[in-house]
């Protein structure tokens, strides 16, 4: 009986799912191109619907944690989001112009080449709940400047806000343009099956690997969004309270629930007691007290007791673990103190998956070589924090090993920025947004020939007589 009715409900929600995709499809095909001033009219709802309702949107994203953060809502959601949405109108005209490109005049006289950046059609976006608006919402923006439609899928921990944005989104688009599901249990699943012209994900490598294989049944392209275990290095000679402050803000920040944050640091061998000893002042002075609303809760109690079995498998195996904050752990409130751990060793679950929280692994070296080979030993990590004044140091770990992105001399703002693309590679994602690339990403760049009214072609058609093959040999050499 039980699973009748879970097929029942699995089919309820894929005749929805497809319902909606076949209005958007319908639309589409109907009105394929959407004019700079519809483009316009869309994005300005996108940033009406965040302003307008700013304050329904941080108090339910808070309710979803159970305490998050107003500040970190503001600023790493609404502030980043508008700004993006600005930047983006700003420079809408100039990505939507068709591009010339060059011809060969010798084979094709008086023809003309161009690029033309055309909608594909009907996105797909896979949320998850860490930063559901700024993910959500960014890229929405890419996609409605390059003149898509979008159904938007949200995570079972954003179940206050993703409920809030149903209510709202019919207010500011017609469903035909975009909608969001809030996730049920069977929604993603479903969700993925859909034949869209693009799937955008966001989320851990091992459900991004289920949501690639689904798509692939229809060809559907994706971008992939992934976490990682993201390292930063300290020069010696860079000043070590400069590099603890701009890593433990990060750190903190979201309590270290981001996927671009620092996962672990690393300190040169004689350098370690000097970072312990910043990283207890800067916590002590900026984050005093973790039961307090500026600092952000653990999203659920499934993540809150897997960290606490991160720790004490570390322990159990002989890692050093010290807590910088007064306070231990609470699962009342789901508040997890800043956590150094050092000593690790291969064997630790530790070193071996995304934290997801904050606790910071320090790791010694004694040359740079060292760190190059650690990292590129593991998955390309999603972002690279490497701290140094000199040059030539910090061109060797850019060049010597790759990540999605990189902060030099602080951590996680590259993803802030609106003019660079953002994404991942190898084992961290595949694929980008944001800015000029986010365009491009669903965006068909269309390549268009334009044949001038006398072919010089023609003289080559068959049968290929003296004339067309002294051609070819001229042009055999010519080319060669």
């Amino acid at each position: 009986m039980v699973n009748q009715l879970n097929q029942a409900a699995n089919t309820s929600i894929k005749t929805q799912l497809n319902g909606v995709f076949q209005l958007q499809r319908n639309s589409f095909l109907n009105s394929p191109t959407e004019s700079i001033h519809e483009r316009k009219a869309h994005l300005n709802s996108l940033k009406n619907l965040l302003t307008e309702n700013r304050d329904a949107i941080v108090e339910a994203i808070c309710k979803d944690y159970g305490n998050r953060s107003k500040f970190e809502t503001l600023f790493a959601e609404i502030v980043v989001v508008t700004d993006d949405i600005k930047t983006t109108l700003k420079k809408l005209k100039k990505w939507m112009k068709v591009q010339r490109r060059h011809v060969d005049k010798m084979l094709y006289f008086g023809a003309k080449n161009r690029v033309i950046p055309q909608p594909i059609g009907v996105v797909g976006l896979i949320v998850p709940w860490n930063f559901p608006i700024n993910l959500s919402f960014s890229g929405l923006t890419a996609v409605f400047a390059a003149g898509n439609r979008a159904m938007v899928k949200m995570s079972e921990n954003s179940i206050h806000l993703s409920r809030l944005l149903i209510a709202l989104v019919p207010k500011y688009f017609k469903p035909e343009k975009l909608q969001f599901f809030e996730e049920s249990g069977a929604v993603g699943i479903e969700f993925s099956q859909i034949p869209f012209d693009h799937l955008m994900f966001t989320g851990s490598g091992a459900t991004g690997k289920k949501v690639m294989a689904s798509a692939a049944k229809n060809l559907t392209p994706v971008t992939l969004e992934l976490g990682g275990k993201c390292p930063a290095i300290i020069d010696p000679e860079y000043p070590m309270g400069k590099a603890v402050e701009r890593i433990l803000f990060v750190k903190q920040f979201n309590a270290g629930q981001i996927c671009t944050t620092v996962d672990y640091v690393f300190v040169y061998e004689s350098q370690t007691k000097d970072f312990i000893t910043e990283a207890r002042k800067w916590v002590k002075l900026h984050v005093p007290d973790i039961a307090c609303e500026d600092y952000t809760s653990i999203i659920d109690e499934r993540s809150f007791i897997r960290l606490e079995k991160l720790i004490k498998d570390a322990q159990e195996k002989g890692a050093r673990v010290i807590n910088l904050c007064s306070q231990g752990a609470d699962l009342n409130t789901k508040k997890f103190p800043v956590t150094l751990v050092l000593d690790t060793t291969d064997e630790m679950q530790i070193t071996n998956r995304e934290t997801f929280g904050p606790i910071l692994m320090v790791k010694a070296y004694k040359e740079p070589q060292e760190v190059i080979n650690y990292v590129n030993n593991h998955d390309r990590p999603l972002a690279l924090y490497p701290f140094s004044k000199n040059k030539q140091l910090l061109n060797l770990y850019i060049d010597r090993i790759m990540s999605g992105g990189v902060t030099v001399n602080d951590a996680l703002f590259h993803v802030a920025q609106h003019d660079i693309p953002f994404g991942g590679i190898g084992g961290s994602g595949m694929g980008h947004y944001h800015g000029y690339e986010g365009f491009l990403t669903f965006s068909k760049m269309r390549p268009v020939f334009y044949q001038a009214n006398i072919s010089s072609v023609k003289y080559l058609y068959p049968p290929y007589g003296d004339f067309a093959k002294n051609v070819i040999n001229f042009l055999t050499k010519l080319k060669s």
